[in-house]
């Protein structure tokens, strides 16, 4: 697209009163799916976050890093194995999430960030304490070194973002009722970080428009959902599958004080910035 320059100048004015709404306040980003595996959308998703951190938004990126784990098994012949969409852990497993979510994808991640002209820093759950969690149980459910957050301590976080950095979270906490280490989602830590840092906004990025009343239609997106709406929804079967727990985070984050949650497409460019510097938004807002 050709934009004159009025046109750029419009884009610029649009942007203003949402630079001045969220300067100084916390967004937090998941990013994960086809807008990290792609090297174009990862172009983008990077250069959105510098602008905002630019502008004087402070922003928070929670990674996850499966396909990267995936690929690590596979070199040392391990099978991967999922348990109700969670990825089974055993020790050997769990030392390779370590390995590539602490290592591998969050300095990578870094290093990208500092190129584009960022200053990120990397952290991972373990890190001051950070995230602390017990081992997940359900009846006649093994999910093995998987676990769910006790407690979310953000100094860390508090601190980079009070240094002027980015900073770039993995998702691995320390457990404790054990010596041990645990998997936890990324999308829960996600919610629990905004949460704990008081973020203004938490946005989920995905493989999918959004919540879409027909998921083979994507032009049912659902635009805004209120957290009043959430339950009928599950029951007409419009959230379902994968989306429940992603709803579910978002839920969680609002109710604990987060303003607004999104469910963004990561694989339309520049989907960031749109959302949260623009009229249009897209994705769906739950609130």
């Amino acid at each position: 697209m050709n934009l004159n320059h009025s046109d750029r100048a419009r884009v610029l004015v649009e942007a203003l009163p949402y630079i001045q709404k969220y300067y100084r306040k916390t967004v937090v980003i998941k990013y994960g799916g086809n807008a990290m595996i792609s090297e174009e959308l990862r172009r983008d998703v990077i250069n959105d976050i510098i602008l905002l951190r630019l502008v004087g938004i402070n922003v928070v990126v929670i990674h996850g890093g499966g396909p990267e784990i995936n690929e690590l098994l596979k070199k040392t012949g391990k099978e991967s194995r999922f348990v109700n969409g969670l990825r089974y852990t055993d020790e050997e497993t769990m030392e390779a999430v370590q390995m590539v979510l602490c290592g591998k994808v969050n300095k990578n991640l870094v290093v990208t960030l500092n190129r584009a002209g960022g200053q990120a820093v990397g952290l991972c759950g373990l890190d001051g304490g950070m995230l602390k969690a017990v081992r997940r149980r359900e009846e006649g459910v093994d999910y093995g070194l998987v676990g769910d957050i006790t407690e979310v301590d953000p100094k860390v976080i508090q601190d980079a973002i009070h240094d002027g950095f980015i900073p770039v979270v993995s998702t691995v906490a320390q457990g404790v009722d054990a010596e041990t280490s645990y998997n936890v989602n990324a999308d829960t830590a996600a919610a629990r970080i905004a949460i704990a840092v008081g973020a203004e906004k938490l946005i989920l990025l995905t493989d999918i428009r959004g919540l879409l009343r027909d998921r083979n239609d994507e032009s049912t997106l659902i635009s805004q959902v209120r957290l009043a709406d959430v339950p009928a929804l599950v029951g007409e079967g419009i959230i379902s599958g994968g989306m429940i727990p992603k709803v579910a985070c978002c839920v969680d984050a609002v109710e604990h004080g987060v303003r607004r949650t999104h469910i963004l497409d990561g694989r339309i460019p520049h989907s960031i910035l749109i959302e949260v510097l623009s009229h249009a938004g897209i994705g769906t807002m739950i609130w």
